[in-house]
This record gives structure tokens, C-alpha cells and sequence, in this order.
């Protein structure tokens, strides 16, 4: 007769579940499910549920907020603007010479990892009725919203093609953008 040989552990039935409640379990001694949430300390703060830091009780949509990151408004002394051996874009429209001129409106979309400030402005060379607004501000991080510029064309009587260059300076992130801007006034 053959036998075969059989651990002990193939001869018991399953031994990985355990006994889930002590003998004697009583559920309504038990801790409520809430208790402790507050953390060790709730106890000793005399119930207050107010803010933890001193002279946050009041942070709210009436709040006054002081100081922060401040945006400039102006274009820095000495901020040079010069354009790009390659463009990134090249931005043309029409204006009427007798009127009083027209504006174009153009998307940046932010490329940045983060907030940046920017100045913007043509480069020494272009046309004196080429003009950009805004000329300073914050641009958003990348995925977030568009900048919006617009190029402000005042001919003022004369008739021909207007060329410039427009430089948005990122000091920050050491970049620019540059467009060559082709205005014809008929």
C-alpha cells in the first residue's frame, strides 16, 4: 500500500481568519466613530472651533489683505527690447490713414511654469505709431488663461506699410517674444 506524506498544515482548515471581536465584545463600550477627530488636544481648547493662528478670525470676503506680490505697472528703467533673430509670429492688419487708425487684438498663451511678469514694447526702429497695451503685467502659468495684447495703429494722415518689432520680455524666466507687426494704411 503506498502512503503519502501530509504536512500538518494541509490536515487543518483554513487558518487565516482570525477572530475579528474578543470574547466578550460589548459594541456600546466601544469609542464612537467621531471621538478623537479633533485630535488629542480638543478637549483642553474649551470647545472653540475658531482658527488656530491668532488674527485669522476674520479671513473672509470682507477681509482686507495687506502687502503680497505686487505687479508692476511700468516697464523697469533700462529694460532693453530687442528682437529676435527669428520670430515667433508675425501679426499683420489694415488701417485707414485719414482716420483715426485701429488696433488688432492677439492671444499669448502662457508658457511658463509659473506667474510671470512681462513688459512689452516695440523695439528701436519701428514705426513711432506702432503702440502695445498693456505694456506691463503678470502672465499666467502654462495651462492656465491667455494673455491678450493689442497693437494700437494712429497713422495720422500718412499712407504706406508700418513695420515693427514687438518684444515681451520675461525677465524672470530669461525668455522673450517677438512678432514682427505689418500695418498697412490706405
Amino acid at each position: 500500500m503506498y502512503m503519502s506524506y501530509q504536512p500538518d498544515s494541509e490536515k487543518m482548515g483554513s487558518t487565516d481568519t482570525g477572530d475579528y471581536f474578543p470574547e466578550g465584545y460589548d459594541p456600546s463600550t466601544n469609542p464612537d466613530f467621531s471621538e478623537g477627530m479633533m485630535g488629542s488636544q480638543a478637549m483642553l481648547a474649551g470647545g472653540d472651533k475658531g482658527p488656530q493662528l491668532p488674527g485669522m478670525e476674520n479671513l473672509g470676503e470682507d477681509a482686507v489683505m495687506m502687502g503680497g506680490i505686487e505687479e508692476n505697472s511700468e516697464i523697469p528703467a533700462g529694460m532693453e527690447f530687442v528682437p529676435a533673430s527669428v520670430p515667433d509670429g508675425e501679426l499683420t492688419f489694415q488701417v485707414a490713414g485719414s482716420g483715426k487708425g485701429g488696433e488688432l487684438t492677439f492671444e499669448v498663451k502662457p508658457f511658463c511654469m509659473g506667474f510671470e511678469d512681462y513688459f512689452a514694447a516695440f523695439a528701436p526702429g519701428s514705426h513711432p505709431s506702432l503702440k502695445v497695451t498693456p505694456c506691463a503685467g503678470r502672465m499666467d502659468r502654462r495651462g492656465g488663461e491667455s494673455t491678450f495684447m493689442t497693437i494700437t495703429c494712429e497713422p495720422r494722415g500718412q499712407a504706406g506699410t508700418f513695420t515693427g518689432d514687438l518684444v515681451v520680455n520675461l525677465p524672470e524666466d530669461m525668455s522673450k517674444l517677438s512678432y514682427k507687426v505689418s500695418v498697412t494704411a490706405f
